[in-house]
């Protein structure tokens, strides 16, 4: 594929560093159609950081820290804002309070808001015309068209991948586990570590605001996770414990790349 039909564009938000890559249409008028999706980029580049202005509990003047402080009534935010508190409530209830925006009596929705920020920015890419998207954020991917193919890293291995997810539509892929952040995911019922870790969780949907919370979850929940994914519509999880054994959730096969294709991404 060659310059003038892929765009790659690489943004700093949010703490961490999005990557893009974007394949052009090749019919009807390719400057024209070029300049939408660099406008549509462009667009998705603001709205990350618009995101992150909203949302980050480490800016004292986001929404974010306003509303935890007490300054600044839900009513009073960003529908954004909104939005996000319903998707991780949605999310808090499958699972049972596995996943959680409330920790110790404050608010911290981060577990959820950036692959909510993530799919909404490939949603902006697809409605400027791009034919296919690759959006990877700290090592989840949204995926829009295809085909693509996305590594999920070996935890134990560095640099080695344990599987290759293959997709010709909208698909999300979410990896959650201390191998490339330490042990940052917490029991909400405990605030201790996970009593029985896994190496990592890895977790497929169509949207990453789900895959994303739904790894976190997973990952809490220990012994638990993989019947709870079975449940779980349009779901599927890869699972590597920590002796490197493997399971994976009944459908999760249908995701598998059934050529060795280098990856284009690469899932943490």
């Amino acid at each position: 594929m060659t310059d003038e039909t892929r765009l790659r564009h690489v943004e700093h938000s949010m703490g961490t560093v999005f990557s893009f890559d974007i394949r052009l249409a090749t019919d009807g008028d390719v400057d024209d159609h070029g300049e939408r999706v660099r406008a549509g980029l462009a667009a998705a580049v603001a709205f990350l950081h618009r995101t992150d202005e909203v949302f980050s509990t480490y800016r004292q003047d986001s929404q974010i820290s306003r509303l935890a402080r007490g300054e600044l009534a839900l009513g009073d935010c960003a529908a954004d804002v909104t939005e996000v508190f319903e998707c991780c409530e949605e999310e808090e209830r499958l699972s049972e309070g596995w996943f959680t925006a409330r920790y110790d009596g404050g608010l911290d929705p981060t577990g959820l808001v950036k692959g909510w920020a993530v799919e909404r920015a490939v949603s902006m890419l697809a409605s400027s015309g791009a034919a296919a998207v690759c959006l990877g954020g700290g090592g989840d991917i949204q995926l829009h068209g295809g085909p693509w193919r996305v590594g999920i890293s070996d935890p134990l291995h560095p640099g080695g991948l344990v599987a290759v997810v293959a997709a010709d539509e909208r698909l999300a892929v979410a990896t959650s586990g201390p191998a490339e952040r330490g042990c940052h995911i917490v029991d909400p019922h405990t605030g201790a570590p996970p009593a029985e870790g896994f190496a990592s969780m890895t977790v497929v949907a169509p949207g990453l605001t789900q895959a994303d919370a739904r790894a976190t979850a997973a990952y809490a929940m220990g012994a638990g996770a993989r019947e709870w994914l079975e449940e779980l519509p349009d779901t599927e999880g890869f699972a590597v414990t920590m002796d490197g054994s493997t399971w994976q959730t009944s459908g999760f096969a249908r995701h598998l790349a059934k050529t060795p294709h280098r990856p284009e991404g690469r899932a943490a």
